[in-house]
């Protein structure tokens, strides 16, 4: 879908990080955890591009005033990196964006008797809130949060309300265990037995990692990929990343944002990416 969207709210949750709450038709509800939204955060050529978000939440309210009709909504948690993100930092209620949406494939979580583990980093964590208010009404849930600092963590709180084992480590040690994340996801890995399946988003070297130990325990690992995006459709190609191809000297280009941006660890080149 391609709509006008009204800003309902715009918070910085954490120094430099934001979650920005903007309205939808109905169809949003049916959106899936991983998938993304284009955003043009102003109208003009400056920036001419969409800027894609993954997308944190989805509901409806009553608006306060009469016979208000029922509104639907998205959210998008997203970090001040450039233009584009200063300008939406910058928006108020009742602004408007255009947002193209939503798009993408996203999560396979595991079936019946398997424990469900997300690892996230930074803001890598907007799909896996929306996937974990999903999964924790039917299946065995872990999280593991990792970041820089304490400020470069996010959704703990949110996590620990719907009732998940949270797990967080911080590199400098100011929140939760000191190292990385995927040495705490470790430690769990070797103490827990059953039938896992672990489903990742964040920065790159993170989700490398967390691959490698998947295939190291023999666990079944999706990854959802950042890229930097100009269509969101699979028209431009600029978002491709090598995949396994037919033969094993050959590599398979995928696009991220039509045939991902969740993929099988197993389907992608990891030392080429």
């Amino acid at each position: 879908m391609q709509f006008k969207s009204m800003v309902v709210s715009n918070q910085e949750v954490s120094p430099g990080y934001y979650r920005i709450r903007l309205t939808a038709p109905r169809a949003i509800l049916e959106a899936k955890p991983g998938q993304f939204a284009m955003v043009r955060v102003r109208d003009g050529v400056d920036p001419l591009l969409r800027r894609p978000f993954g997308i944190f939440d989805v509901g409806s309210f009553t608006p306060e005033y009469p016979d208000a009709p029922r509104q639907y909504y998205f959210d998008i948690l997203y970090k001040v990196v450039g233009k584009g993100t200063s300008i939406l930092s910058a928006l108020h209620f009742k602004d408007y964006v255009d947002v193209l949406g939503p798009l993408g494939t996203g999560f396979t979580p595991g079936g019946t008797g398997e424990e469900n583990i997300l690892v996230g980093g930074g803001f890598g964590l907007a799909p896996l809130y929306f996937l974990a208010k999903e999964l924790v009404k039917t299946t065995p849930l872990k999280v593991f949060i990792g970041g820089r600092r304490k400020e470069d963590v996010l959704c703990v709180t949110e996590f620990e309300q719907l009732g998940i084992d949270t797990y967080v480590a911080t590199d400098d040690g100011t929140l939760g265990s000191r190292g990385l994340v995927t040495e705490v996801l470790e430690q769990h890995l070797c103490r827990e037995g059953g039938k896992r399946v672990v489903l990742a988003c964040g920065p790159e070297p993170m989700l490398k990692a967390v691959a490698r130990l998947c295939e190291n325990y023999g666990i079944r690992c999706q990854v959802s990929l950042e890229a930097a995006m100009a269509c969101g459709v699979g028209a431009c190609l600029g978002c491709v990343t090598k995949g396994h191809g037919h033969s094993e000297n050959t590599p398979s280009y995928r696009c991220v944002c039509k045939e991902g941006p969740v993929f099988d660890s197993t389907e992608l080149l990891w030392e080429e990416l």
